[in-house]
Formats: C-alpha cells, sequence, structure tokens
C-alpha cells in the first residue's frame, strides 16, 4: 500500500476527503484511479475506501498554491461515482469549496490574518474566481460559531463567499442556446450556466408539486427516465455533447415557495435528488430568478433590489432554506456578485491508503 496525506472535512452540507495538489499524480487518469482506489468506488457502499457510499460523501478537494497573480490557490473538485470507476471533474462544488479556505491556511498555503483571513480561489473546474473570507481569530482557523444552515446539524463560524465571475462557467455563455426558455420534447426550460450548468424546469409540467421528497422522486423511475433524456438533449443543445457521462448540466426542478422564500427548488445530483441544494445550484437559480423570460423568473416571488442593486433571494429545498445575496448592475441587470454563507470543519487528518499498482 502507498501512504498519501490527506484531510479529511465537512464543507456545507458534503463531506470528503482533502488532498494537496503536490501528493497526487499529475496525470489525469493515474490521479483518477488513486481517487478511485482512495474512496472505495465501484461498491455501492464504497465499503473497501473512505467514501460514505453518497454522491454527497463521494467528493474530493485538490488544492495547491496558484501560479495566477489574481488568486491565492487552486481548487480543482472531483466527483467520485459510488458504484462505478468514474470521475468528474467538469463541475465546481459550492459546499466543498467553503472548507477550501480553512484547508488552505492550515496547511500553509495561505498566511492567516486576525480577525478574519480573505482569499481568493481559482476553481479549476469553471475557470472562475471565488473570494472567501475565514474566521481567524489570532491569525487561527476557528471552526466554532453560532451560524447554522440548512441540512448540517448545530453551528459554527461562517464561511463567507462570494463567486466574481461566475457566468458561463462551462460553456462560456449565460445563456447557451441564446435564449431564456427552450422546448424540448415538448417541455419548456431554461438552460442557464451561472456557477454550474443547469437545466432548469417547472415541477408543474411533470405533474410534480416542487415539494416531494428527495426519496420520492428517486422512487418515480419513469420521471427520472424522462428527467435524464431531456437532461442529455440538454447538454447537446448547450455544447457539450454527450453528457451520459457527466454531472452536467444539472436537472433543477422548480416551483413557487409555500412560505415566504422566493422560490422552491428540487435539485438533481443529476441521477439522485439532493437533499439540500448545492451551493453552486443556488447561485445558478438565484441569477436566473433574477433574469427575465427565465422559468425562474416565472415562478418565483422576487423580492425588489436595494439602493446597491442588492437582492436576498431565499432557496426552499428539502432541508430548509439557502439564502443568497446578488448584487446586479442596475444599468444592465447583469449579475455582476453572488454571495453565500456556508460552514466547514475539519474532521480528521493522515493518510489514505491505496494500492501500490493503482498510485
Amino acid at each position: 500500500m502507498q501512504r498519501i496525506p490527506c484531510v479529511l472535512m465537512r464543507g456545507g452540507t458534503s463531506r470528503g476527503p482533502f488532498f494537496l495538489s503536490d501528493d497526487l499524480p499529475a496525470d489525469p487518469a493515474a490521479r483518477n484511479a488513486v481517487l478511485i482506489s482512495a474512496m472505495g468506488s465501484g461498491h455501492p457502499l464504497q465499503i473497501d475506501g473512505i467514501g460514505g457510499g453518497n454522491p454527497l460523501t463521494s467528493k474530493v478537494a485538490i488544492v495547491g498554491r496558484s501560479t495566477r497573480s489574481d488568486a491565492d490557490v487552486d481548487y480543482l473538485f472531483a466527483q467520485v461515482n459510488v458504484e462505478r470507476a468514474l470521475v468528474d471533474t467538469a463541475p465546481n462544488c459550492g459546499n466543498m469549496l467553503a472548507a477550501v479556505g480553512p484547508f488552505a491556511i492550515e496547511q500553509g498555503l495561505v498566511p492567516a490574518t486576525h480577525p478574519e483571513t480573505r482569499l481568493t480561489i481559482f476553481n479549476v473546474n469553471t475557470g472562475k474566481r471565488i473570494e472567501a473570507i475565514i474566521h481567524t481569530p489570532g491569525g487561527r482557523v476557528d471552526y466554532e460559531g453560532d451560524t447554522a444552515i440548512a441540512g448540517v446539524p448545530g453551528t459554527a463560524a461562517p464561511v463567507r463567499m462570494a463567486f466574481l465571475d461566475a457566468a458561463g462557467s462551462k460553456t462560456g455563455r449565460l445563456l447557451p442556446t441564446g435564449r431564456t426558455a427552450d422546448a424540448i420534447d415538448g417541455m419548456t426550460v431554461t438552460l442557464f450556466d451561472m456557477a454550474v450548468a443547469a437545466m432548469l424546469a417547472d415541477a408543474g409540467d411533470f405533474g410534480k408539486t416542487g415539494r416531494e421528497t428527495p426519496a420520492a422522486l428517486d422512487a418515480d423511475a419513469a420521471f427520472m427516465a424522462r428527467l435524464e433524456a431531456l437532461r442529455r438533449e440538454a447538454g447537446r443543445r448547450m455544447g457539450l455533447g454527450d453528457v451520459s457521462q457527466m454531472v452536467i448540466p444539472k436537472p433543477i426542478l422548480l416551483a413557487p415557495p409555500a412560505g415566504d422564500a422566493t422560490i422552491a427548488a428540487r435539485y438533481f445530483m443529476p441521477h439522485a435528488c439532493h437533499t439540500a441544494v448545492a451551493i453552486t445550484g443556488a447561485v445558478c437559480i438565484a441569477s436566473a430568478c433574477c433574469t427575465p423570460g427565465t422559468v425562474s423568473h416565472r415562478l418565483a416571488r422576487l423580492p425588489e433590489p436595494d439602493a446597491q442593486g442588492r437582492r436576498r433571494l431565499i432557496i426552499e429545498h428539502p432541508s430548509g432554506l439557502t439564502p443568497v445575496e446578488i448584487e446586479q448592475d442596475p444599468a444592465t441587470g447583469t449579475v455582476t456578485r453572488a454571495m453565500v454563507i456556508r460552514t466547514a470543519r475539519r474532521l480528521f487528518d493522515g493518510f489514505v491508503h491505496v494500492r501500490d499498482q493503482v498510485a
């Protein structure tokens, strides 16, 4: 066995190992083989690895110093398939992103300052930058605090993240087809690329309320098959090609909110419904709500912007509520900044053991 240093961290509502980029093979195929072995993929429980047997706990972050002048660290996200030996590095993960700053500081990649440390993260997957503000009293990362987020028990210190230039994360365009609405197989959808490439659809068009439990949606085989067929065609139209082995575009079902939120959402990963909502997905949904002509805009209960052009939107999902602050250019309506608050925690550090023939 070969030992590879790693730190297991929770970021938002996700969990997975964090590696320094220098500790993994530079060749993508060799790197992916190591990740598959480390996580134990190819078995529904990932019984021979450190994965958690669920897409939310089969995620990996790879972090290193950035050579860019506009970023402190580079972050590559890897979604490791649970049951198949596959690794997808197409999307970003905003929940795992919440732990990148604390990890980078504690690994000595970024010097800490009192009482907070501000750093810029370059997401290698999407080519986009994110500003993170980490709680570091006395120049040390402090995970304790009174911030609660839906889907995570207890409270912790806030991690503030601002997506600076998130439009066109994979396709290069906010609206990859140039339209706010497209018809696919008789369904009206919005193909939108803000922080993550997604297909936004009205839950009512599927005969759904948008408030079903994730388990109920996953158990509806006919619905899931239709959603996947639409997703694959959406991917083709967005210029992503054959997306059958990719996790983007993400399908998202939307509905009017039941309470005081802006909109209700059911977010798919894509072959299972998320028990909450991905942070990149929340940024995507909120930005689409602020874009006239989209499915989201039609269904949303949209708050008025303040004098600075900011809106605080709230996404209703199976685990509760996720707020997103959106800033728009008052003249053009372009989304210039999206701010979210997450929490993170270091769980353990040490070495993961992979087979010699893999490493």
